[in-house]
């Protein structure tokens, strides 16, 4: 039996569609990590699985029970799973040792003294030895993380989902929310991780999600995502991407406009003057060549400038539709000017020709 499974989930807050047919299975003591950029579905999914915000079509099991069941008992089997907010949601009003032991008692009939016996426990293995008489605001944002974490495992879930547990917290104190995290790993639990920290999903999960597009976009290993991801959204989500674009319909297009918002997407990104004047020489050039193949033919020409902010890489990428033409493929002897020039200032240059559309990829 699987922990979790969700099959064709759907969610929509007015006319906007967060999640569309979404299908996700988690298999037992697997660690896996969701990214994705923000308003991608990676919260909404969690709150549906916990039926905070109950979907509007699809099934969700949790522990072979479906939760979004008519006749299901929610309470129960939330029970099954625990919950690590942003925020902590601490009671304030409580000290950490009754925010550890009410569930316990009240849900799972348990006497204080065998409650209080497993929040001493599980506040050793959290790094908080004796801190169950402070209040909440007596803790550090990193404290008050780890009795969360160890409030959910009060209950015994066989589940944790965790939604961004360090996106509320100061650079010093993510250390060590993440290290509590990395010792439930070895209790065996299943473990749902929604992340911005993409080095610690890297080194944690066993599977990694991409969401985009209201589902699972792309999905692999952790080194099949961040190493060698295959679709373009995860590319650009991984490395950092930025683009600039500009469309050139027309032989008397605009070319100081052109070459102006080059010239602002460099200044911007902050990319040097020289690389900025190689982009721009280029482009210019690779425009200016294939103007002229292209003399009786309609102008549609794409101009695509991809800069990644993880490496520095920045890429001259120029579609065109229509029959396969590589200004590449000519004998060195051959070449006009602008192909010369291109060779000479480009590291690496190439050409596909896919379903009737021909891309120049130019890495300056």
């Amino acid at each position: 039996m699987n922990p979790i499974e969700i099959r064709g989930l759907c969610k929509s807050f007015g006319h906007m569609q967060v999640l569309k047919n979404l299908d996700l299975t988690v298999r037992p003591h697997e660690v896996l990590a969701l990214i994705g950029g923000s308003g991608c579905g990676k919260t909404t999914l969690f709150r549906c699985m916990e039926m905070l915000d109950p979907p509007d079509a699809g099934q969700i099991f949790i522990n072979g029970e479906e939760i979004t069941a008519k006749a299901a008992n929610v309470d129960r089997i939330r029970r099954g799973m625990g919950m690590v907010y942003q925020n902590f949601n601490l009671f304030t009003h409580l000290n950490v040792m009754d925010n550890l032991c009410l569930a316990p008692v009240k849900l799972l009939g348990k006497s204080r003294a065998e409650a209080e016996k497993k929040a001493n426990e599980l506040l050793d293995q959290v790094g908080l030895h004796g801190r169950g008489e402070r209040m909440p605001q007596q803790l550090s944002g990193g404290q008050q993380q780890r009795v969360a974490i160890a409030r959910c495992l009060m209950m015994e879930p066989r589940i944790m989902l965790f939604d961004e547990p360090t996106s509320a917290l100061d650079p010093s104190m993510i250390g060590e929310v993440l290290a509590t995290m990395r010792m439930l790993t070895k209790r065996g639990l299943t473990m749902v991780i929604v992340t911005h920290e993409m080095k610690f999903a890297r080194e944690i999960a066993s599977r990694v999600l991409f969401m985009a597009d209201g589902g699972i976009y792309e999905e692999g290993t952790a080194e099949q995502i961040f190493e060698h991801p295959q679709k373009e959204k995860t590319i650009s989500f991984i490395r950092k991407l930025k683009h600039f674009y500009y469309h050139i319909q027309d032989k008397d297009f605009d070319l100081m406009e052109l070459q102006g918002g080059i010239q602002h997407f460099a200044d911007r990104y902050g990319l040097d003057r020289k690389l900025t004047y190689r982009l721009q020489l280029c482009t210019e050039e690779l425009v200016q060549t294939l103007l002229d193949a292209k003399s009786d033919e309609a102008i549609e020409i794409d101009v695509t400038v991809e800069y990644s902010e993880e490496d520095g890489g920045t890429i001259l990428l120029c579609g065109y539709t229509g029959p396969f033409y590589d200004p590449f493929g000519k004998p060195a002897e051959e070449d006009n000017l602008g192909v010369t020039i291109i060779k000479h200032t480009a590291r690496r240059y190439g050409h596909d020709y896919v379903e009737g559309r021909n891309l120049l990829t130019i890495e300056i």
